[in-house]
């Protein structure tokens, strides 16, 4: 049977949110494990806010969640399987310079 729109929708959703490449790094590394957001703006490189911005995206897309320890607040990911995404594009990379 095949799958309605809505749910090609909503799978869309979820692919939109991890179309960044800080998203994609901030994923990599909290597939290591738990991390604070002083930590991840080091990663990524970029000012708080802007990090904040793409935990949020991630958050409402339940692929992180984030914890408050006094003022720091840590993220860990919800949904590791996100991570086979990483798989999945570097075959579709090699696959292309195949041809």
């Amino acid at each position: 049977m095949a799958r309605g729109r809505e749910v090609f929708k909503q799978q869309a959703r979820v692919l939109k949110a991890l179309a960044h490449e800080s998203r994609l790094l901030i994923i990599d590394r909290l597939s290591q494990g738990e991390c604070s957001v002083g930590e991840l703006t080091v990663l990524v490189g970029s000012d708080q806010s802007t990090v904040s911005k793409h935990l949020a995206v991630l958050r409402a897309h339940d692929i992180v969640e984030d914890r408050r320890d006094g003022n720091v607040v840590y993220y860990k990911l919800l949904t590791p399987c996100v991570c086979k995404f990483f798989a999945c594009a570097t075959q579709v990379m090699k696959e292309r310079r195949r041809t």
